[in-house]
C-alpha cells in the first residue's frame, strides 16, 4: 500500500526515537540474517549496539556492510467484520544504506552515552561508564539516515460496503507500550531516581516536603530495613489492618504493596537534626476531578510521639493538598478504637463527619467500624496559623496511625 508511505524526516525520526528494539538484515555468506538489537539515533545517525564477535560487525570493518534496519511500533488491532480486512495501526520505518564500524573514541563515547540514555533519559549520568575490557568486547555500528522511509497506518477497518450490515463486531483494540513501577535489584540500598519513576499529575506524583523538625520523602523499596528497625513495636500496629511485620522480609512486602498502589502517595519521615528515619505516613485516594484526597498510613516511630513532628508533617502535608494542589476537601479515616488517633485529627482542626460501619478487615479477622474526619478548604486557614503558631511555641499532638 505506498498510499501509506511517507518521507518525513520528522515522523522517521519520532518512529526510531520512540521504539526501543530495531531488527537488522543483511547478507553473510549468501545468506539472509536478522538480529533485533538496540538502536539509538543522533541526528541523521542511527547507532546499533553489538559484540565485537558478531558476523554484521565483523563484516563492517572492511568498507561497510550493505543493510536493511526495520522499526515498528504497533498502537492497535484492527478488527473488521471479514477476515480479510483484519489489520493493525501502526508506524513503521525502513533504513536502507552501508554501516560503518565506529572507531574514533569520541564518536564510540557519544554513541554509548546515547544508547545507555535510549534505555532510562539520564541514566548516562547515573550509572559505571564501561570498563577498558568491557569497551573492547562491544562495538557500534552507525547507518547514515539517507535513504529512510516511514509507513503508518490509523483509523478503523476498512470493510467492503457489502460487509456493513454483517452481524460481528468491528473496531480497533488500543495497543500501549507504558513503564510499569520499577522492581529493584537485590540487595539494592540505593532509592530509586526519579527519573525512573512513572508519570503521573501532580495529584498522584511522589514529592518531598521539607519542615523544620521532619522532611517527608518518597517511600522506596531501600527503605524497608531502616523501617522495620523504628516500627519494631507492638504498639505501633495495634490499630492498624496490616499485621506488624516480623522480619525486613515482611516489612519489604508492605513497602512493596505502597508502591504498588497507584492510589496511593507514601512517604518517609525522617527527623531533619539527624536525618533518621522516624517513620511513614501517605496521601491517598487522591481525586483531583473532585479535588478531595485523604491522608493516613501514617506509622510513627514510639521515640517521636507526642513530639512536634507528627503536628509538623501533617502540617506540610495539608499545605500540599490546600495551598499546591487546590484541594477542597482532605480525609482522615480511623479505627473507632483509636481514641488517641481520632485526638490527634482532631486537635488537627479536622471536624468528625461520622462512623462507616464494618469498613475495615483488621488482622485478626474482625470488622472495624471507621471514624470519618474531614478539613474544608474554607477551614484550613484557621487550622494552619493555629497549627503554625503551635509549633513555634514548641507545641505538640499525639502520633498514632490514623488509618490502615
Amino acid at each position: 500500500m505506498p498510499e501509506r508511505a511517507s518521507y518525513d524526516v520528522a515522523l522517521a525520526h519520532a518512529v526510531l526515537d520512540e521504539a526501543y528494539v530495531c531488527h537488522l538484515s543483511f547478507v553473510a555468506s549468501g545468506e539472509p540474517r536478522v538480529l533485533p538489537t538496540l538502536h539509538a539515533r543522533v541526528g541523521d545517525t542511527l547507532y546499533l549496539h553489538g559484540s565485537t564477535g558478531s558476523r554484521p560487525l565483523l563484516a563492517a570493518r572492511d568498507g561497510g556492510l550493505p543493510v536493511c534496519v526495520a522499526v515498528t511500533i504497533i498502537d492497535g488491532l484492527v478488527l473488521a467484520r471479514s477476515q480479510f480486512h483484519h489489520s493493525a495501526n501502526y508506524r513503521s520505518v525502513i533504513v536502507h544504506g552501508t554501516a560503518r564500524l565506529v572507531t574514533d573514541e569520541a564518536e564510540r563515547a557519544n554513541a554509548f552515552a546515547a544508547l545507555v540514555d535510549k534505555v532510562a533519559p539520564g541514566r548516562n549520568a547515573d550509572s559505571r561508564p564501561p570498563s577498558r575490557r568491557e569497551s573492547a568486547q562491544t562495538a557500534v555500528l552507525a547507518l547514515p539516515l539517507v535513504e529512510v522511509s516511514a509507513k503508518v497506518r490509523t483509523g478503523g477497518p476498512k470493510d467492503d460496503p457489502e460487509d456493513a450490515g454483517l452481524p460481528h463486531w468491528a473496531g480497533v483494540v488500543p495497543l500501549e507500550l507504558t513503564r510499569s513501577l520499577p522492581v529493584p535489584a537485590e540487595a539494592l540500598g540505593v532509592p530509586m531516581p526519579d527519573y525512573l519513576r512513572p508519570e503521573r499529575d501532580a495529584w498522584h506524583h511522589p514529592i518531598t516536603l521539607r519542615g523544620d523538625h521532619v522532611a517527608l520523602e518518597p517511600l522506596d523499596h531501600a527503605h524497608a530495613p531502616e523501617l522495620f528497625a523504628v516500627l519494631d513495636d507492638a504498639e505501633v500496629w495495634t490499630h492498624l489492618t496490616s499485621p506488624r511485620p516480623a522480619s525486613v522480609a515482611d516489612m519489604a512486602a508492605i513497602v512493596a504493596t505502597a508502591l504498588a498502589d497507584a492510589d496511593r502517595v507514601p512517604f518517609v519521615q525522617r527527623e531533619v537534626a539527624t536525618g533518621r528515619m522516624i517513620g511513614s505516613t501517605s496521601f491517598y485516594t487522591p481525586n483531583a476531578t473532585q479535588q478531595t484526597i485523604a491522608i493516613g498510613y501514617t506509622m510513627l516511630g514510639r521515640p517521636w510521639w507526642r513530639t512536634g513532628v507528627n503536628t509538623e508533617s501533617k502540617l506540610l502535608m495539608l499545605r500540599h493538598a490546600f495551598d499546591t494542589l487546590g484541594a477542597l476537601r482532605v480525609e482522615w479515616h480511623t479505627d473507632v478504637r483509636n481514641e488517641r488517633s481520632q485526638n490527634a485529627i482532631a486537635r488537627l482542626g479536622a471536624q468528625r463527619e461520622g462512623i462507616m460501619r464494618s469498613h475495615r478487615r483488621r488482622p485478626d479477622g474482625s470488622r472495624r467500624d471507621t471514624v470519618l474526619y474531614s478539613m474544608l478548604a474554607d477551614e484550613w486557614p484557621v487550622a494552619r496559623d493555629r497549627l503554625a503558631a503551635a509549633l513555634d511555641a514548641g507545641g505538640v499532638t499525639c502520633s498514632v496511625s490514623p488509618t490502615l
